[in-house]
């Protein structure tokens, strides 16, 4: 690259961290200092031509990559024909044809259908509306640690305070909140291999003590925490709300706006513990980080509201159908769930000699390749590393060439959402920056 083109480049980067320090709200948050110029699959190119490894993945959102051709080629098309009618105003087949991909991938008997929506909290929120219009119930469940959207609704289910909530309430009605089987961080008192009865029981008792079981609409739950801390629920945790929401009539909600799409080694994490929801949420890798979120679920409680009920204008956009339509392809085409498997192993076998090597590495966890490192300043007493530290190492290894990003109750977990396609060069390169990030800090 020429000095000439490189100091322009590096000019409208300086323009525009200048730009969002004077016009956007500093609520909005900044992961990195980075002002991205260009990607491809699993690689960045910042302002200055730097390059980048991608290991954040627009927060999971690209698990096929930055700029898949066959996504670049179908919003090439798409966006020579229709940009935009609102699917309300006059149909067309892509939508349809999204939500016929979707309602094939649930390994259930029963009829399914689907609606499409702009983002995961939307999805969520209309999740909850079907649930409630179905049951003619009022109350909801959620879980701690969970993460479901930044809507007032979605902030009210969250099971985290700082910063999502603090300073946004009154938050809505009729929402409760069970314990969540967090084995690294059991209660005082319990063992980590009692907890998928412990955490059943205490569900069992806010239906005793908080909202009765027949005045519950739905009960919500992430397969594997995202913004929690990738926190994998212990053994037959979901198949236990599965029997309890049949034995109640109680709908069974799985969020997999972030662990979907292939991201645990499965198409859905659910398919681990073989469970099936009532409905589904879904957004992010749907359609290639378009904006695009779904439900989808059992055709009795999809079809209760009259028409009217649920949509939205842009909800299942055509731009972004071609996006999706471009991902099941590419899933189908070029054999994503087995580039999972290999990602995951490459991932886990370094992760887990991570936590050998380094004594701030208090745990390795994850399902396939949805892997977290959670930083401790001491093993035993698990106390976590402060937040300061955590963004410090992060800082470090955007320094050295990798993206990443943090989540946990504490702030102090490292997670990992690189796409799915990432070359096998680069998800070596990033391992290796992250190991020498880790190494410098503890010395």
């Amino acid at each position: 690259m020429g000095s000439r083109l490189k100091a322009q480049i590096g000019a409208h980067g300086n323009t525009a961290l200048k730009q969002r320090a004077k016009f956007v709200s500093s609520g909005v948050a900044a992961y990195s200092s980075i002002v991205v110029d260009h990607a491809q699959n699993a690689t960045l190119w910042d302002s200055e031509g730097k390059k980048y490894i991608d290991f954040a993945g627009g927060i999971g959102a690209l698990n096929v990559g930055h700029c898949h051709p066959k996504v670049v080629s179908a919003l090439k098309r798409q966006a020579a024909k229709l940009t935009h009618t609102s699917f309300h105003v006059a149909s067309y087949s892509d939508y349809a044809a999204v939500c016929e991909k979707l309602c094939r991938t649930i390994p259930s008997p029963l009829p399914q259908k689907a609606a499409l929506f702009n983002s995961g909290a939307e999805a969520v929120e209309n999740a909850v509306k079907l649930a409630r219009f179905f049951t003619r119930r009022s109350a909801v469940i959620s879980f701690g640690f969970a993460f479901h959207g930044r809507t007032l609704l979605c902030l009210t289910l969250n099971g985290r305070e700082k910063v999502l909530k603090s300073g946004f309430g009154p938050f809505a009605p009729e929402i409760y909140r069970a314990p969540f089987p967090y084995s690294y961080r059991p209660p005082a008192g319990i063992n980590p291999k009692d907890l998928t009865e412990y955490c059943l029981e205490e569900l069992k008792r806010l239906w005793q003590s908080e909202i009765p079981a027949n005045q519950t609409a739905a009960l919500i739950v992430e397969p594997v925490q995202g913004e929690g801390g990738f926190i994998v629920p212990t053994p037959k945790f979901l198949k236990g709300l599965r029997e309890l929401c049949d034995a109640h009539g109680i709908v069974l909600i799985i969020d997999e706006v972030q662990s979907g799409f292939g991201r645990t080694g499965k198409f859905w994490a659910f398919e681990h513990e073989e469970v099936l929801p009532d409905l589904l949420v879904v957004g992010k890798s749907l359609a290639a980080g378009m904006p695009l979120s779904a439900v989808v679920g059992r055709s009795e409680i999809m079809d209760a509201p009259p028409a009217g009920a649920i949509g939205g204008t842009y909800g299942g956009n055509p731009l972004a159908c071609a996006a999706a339509l471009a991902v099941f392809e590419i899933f189908e085409k070029e054999n994503i769930l087995n580039k999972a498997g290999s990602v995951a192993k490459t991932v886990q076998a370094r992760f887990n000699s991570f936590q050998k090597k380094f004594s701030i590495i208090g745990e390795s966890r994850g399902l396939g390749a949805m892997r977290a490192l959670e930083l401790v300043l001491d093993k035993k007493t698990k106390a976590p590393l402060p937040v300061n530290q955590v963004k410090q190492i992060i800082a470090d290894c955007e320094k050295k060439g990798l993206l990443l990003i943090k989540a946990g109750i504490f702030d102090n977990v490292l997670r990992t959402l690189m796409p799915l396609t990432i070359e096998d060069a680069d998800l070596n390169e990033g391992l290796d920056i992250l190991e020498e990030t880790l190494e410098d800090f503890c010395l």
